[in-house]
C-alpha cells in the first residue's frame, strides 16, 4: 500500500487535532481498500445519520465550526470504494452466485482444476440437455404457441357469452401448461386460497417473461403490456380476440392517466379476469426486489401479491435482456435441466387511510420480499439502463448538510 504524502492546505503542521484525524482517516481509507481487494467488505443496513453518529462517538468534538469532523470523510469514502467494487443495482442484473456448479456452462467462478470423473458427467449432460431433452422441449413449445394463436383465433369468432369466457380461459390455461410442459417446469404453489380474483390486481416480483407462464398454469390473467409487431404481435392480437387483455401502443404507455383510466375501467368490471402486473417493470436476478412502480398502487383496486422464487441449481431463470436476445434465453432455458420454481399466494392487500400509493407499494413490495426470501431493495430498476437522478444525489447531499450546520442554518442565514 503506498504512502500518502500529500496533505490539504487547510492542515497546519503545529495543528495537532487536524492532524491526529488525517491520520486516522488515512488508516482507514488504507485498510478500507485492503479490505475491498481482500473481498471483506460486508454491508450493513443503516441510515448515513446512524453510521456517522458511531464514527464520531470515539471523536473529539472540533474546537470551533461547525458539525463536522475530518473522519467523516471515511464513510463517503468506503461507500465510494463498496459501489466502485460491487453497487447494490449492477449485481442484480447479473446471474446470482451459486454455491456449487450444477454442470451447466454458466458460472460466475473460474475453475482451477476439474476432475477427469466430472468431465465425463459433465459431457454426459451435454448429450442429454442438448440431443434428447431441447428437441423434445422445443417441439412442446411450438405445439403450444401454435395453439394458443389457434385457438384464441377461433374463440374469438364466437359472441360475447359465459361459455365464450370458459373456453378462452381454458385454452388459455392448457396452452401454458403445455409450454411450461416444454420448459420442464416443476412449480410448487403455496396458499391457494389466496389466488386472485375478478376485479382485482395481481402483483408480483418479475425474473423472467416466463413469469407468466408460471402464474397462468395455475389460472387466467388479463396481461397489461405495449404492442408489439412480429411473432409476439400475432399472439398479442390473436390473444385478445378471445380475452379482454389491456393492449398499449407506444405513445400510449407514455400518457399516464391514460394507462389509468384503462387499468381502473378493467378492474371495475367485476366479470372481467384479474390484471396480471410486474410493477418492477424489470427483470431481476431471483434475488432481490426492486422498487415498485405507483401506477398500479393509484387505481383503489385490490392488490394479491404473489411471490415467485426459483430454485438456481437446475437452471438460471433470469433474463439478462442487455446480453441474450429473447430467442437465445429460450434456448438457454429449453437447454437447462429443468424450471422449479415456488410460487406464494399472499393474503389481499389494500390501501389504508392516509397511506398514499408510493407507501402503498411499498409495503405491497415488503410483504412480497419477506415471504419470497428476497432481499428488499429501494433503487428503481430502471437504473439498469439509466443514471442516478440529480435529485436524488442533492437530496442526499441535503440530509448531510443538515447534519453539519443543523436544520435551522437556511432559516438564520436569511
Amino acid at each position: 500500500m503506498p504512502r500518502l504524502t500529500y496533505l490539504p492546505d487547510c492542515l497546519e503542521d503545529n495543528d495537532s487535532y487536524q492532524m491526529t484525524e488525517f491520520k486516522s482517516v488515512t488508516l482507514c481509507v488504507c485498510v478500507c481498500v485492503c479490505g475491498c481487494v481482500l473481498g471483506l467488505i460486508q454491508r450493513e443496513d443503516g441510515s448515513m445519520e446512524k453510521e456517522l453518529e458511531e464514527l464520531r462517538r470515539s471523536r473529539p468534538k472540533p474546537p470551533v465550526g461547525g458539525d463536522f469532523t475530518l473522519s467523516d470523510c471515511f464513510y463517503f469514502t468506503r461507500k465510494g470504494i463498496e459501489s466502485i467494487v460491487e453497487d447494490e443495482v449492477t449485481q442484480r442484473f447479473t446471474s446470482e452466485e451459486l454455491f456449487s456448479w450444477n454442470l451447466l456452462t454458466r458460472t460466475n467462478n473460474d475453475f482451477q482444476y476439474i476432475s477427469l470423473k466430472l468431465t465425463l458427467v459433465y459431457g454426459l449432460g451435454i448429450f442429454v440437455r442438448y440431443c434428447i431433452l431441447a428437441p423434445l422441449r422445443i417441439t412442446l413449445a411450438c405445439i403450444g404457441l401454435s395453439w394458443l394463436v389457434i385457438g384464441t383465433s377461433a374463440v374469438g369468432l364466437l359472441p360475447n357469452s359465459r361459455i365464450k369466457s370458459w373456453l378462452s380461459e381454458w385454452v388459455h390455461v392448457m396452452c401454458y401448461r403445455i409450454c411450461a410442459r416444454g420448459l420442464s417446469a416443476t412449480i410448487l404453489y403455496h396458499n391457494r386460497e389466496n389466488k386472485p380474483k375478478k376485479g382485482g390486481i395481481c402483483v408480483a416480483n418479475h425474473t423472467t417473461p416466463i413469469d407468466i407462464v408460471i402464474l397462468c398454469n395455475d389460472g387466467c390473467y388479463a396481461m397489461v403490456g405495449q404492442v408489439h409487431g412480429g411473432l409476439m404481435g400475432v399472439v398479442q392480437r390473436a390473444m385478445v380476440r378471445s380475452c379482454p387483455h389491456v393492449w398499449f401502443e407506444r405513445a400510449e404507455m407514455k400518457d399516464r392517466h391514460l394507462v389509468t383510466k384503462r387499468l381502473r375501467d378493467h378492474v371495475n368490471d367485476k366479470t372481467k379476469l384479474p390484471i396480471l402486473i410486474f410493477p418492477e417493470g424489470t427483470c431481476v436476478n431471483n434475488t432481490s426486489v426492486m422498487m415498485f412502480k405507483k401506477g398500479s398502487f393509484e387505481i383503489g383496486a385490490t392488490i394479491y401479491p404473489v411471490a415467485i422464487k426459483y430454485d438456481p441449481k437446475f437452471g438460471d431463470a433470469f433474463w439478462n435482456s442487455s446480453k441474450y436476445s429473447m430467442v437465445s434465453y429460450l434456448l438457454r432455458m429449453m437447454t437447462s435441466w429443468a424450471l422449479v420454481c415456488n410460487v406464494w399466494y399472499l393474503p389481499a392487500m389494500h390501501q389504508q387511510e392516509g397511506e398514499d400509493a408510493v407507501q402503498f407499494a411499498n409495503r405491497v413490495k415488503s410483504a412480497i420480499a419477506h415471504q419470497g426470501g428476497l432481499v428488499d431493495l429501494q433503487w428503481d430498476g430502471g437504473l439498469k439502463r439509466a443514471k442516478v437522478k440529480e435529485t436524488f444525489k442533492e437530496q442526499e447531499q441535503k440530509k448531510y448538510s443538515s447534519m453539519v450546520v443543523g436544520d435551522d442554518s437556511s432559516s438564520n442565514s436569511d
